[in-house]
């Protein structure tokens, strides 16, 4: 069984990233009590990055995750309260990308 990780960019509407991470924040002890979970870190610019740092901006978080396998990772994707995470967080979000990737 190999392990995935997942790099998702949530993208608040203008101003509202506070309130996005607000909500985010009360869900992260629900999802590492699941099966499988390994990491699950809302990450969001550093400020001194220096010229290196390409930032996603004051609208945008980022959510490093770790799971043991795929099942897990789709386990949590239809967990209860993901589901009403996405609820709650629906109006909040302007974009987000997900991107899934295995270890080489």
């Amino acid at each position: 069984m190999q392990s995935v990780h997942i790099v998702a960019v949530i993208k608040a509407k203008t101003g509202l990233r506070q309130d996005l991470l607000k909500l985010f924040l009360d869900n992260v002890p629900l999802v590492l009590a699941e099966d499988g979970c390994i990491q699950y870190q809302p990450v969001i610019d550093t400020e001194d990055g220096g010229s290196i740092q390409t930032k996603f901006g004051d609208d945008t978080f980022v959510v490093v995750e770790e799971w043991e396998s795929m099942e897990a990772l789709r386990a949590h994707a239809s967990s209860e309260h993901m589901l009403a995470y996405a609820g709650k967080s629906k109006d909040l979000i302007a974009d987000r990308t997900i991107h899934i990737l295995s270890p080489v």
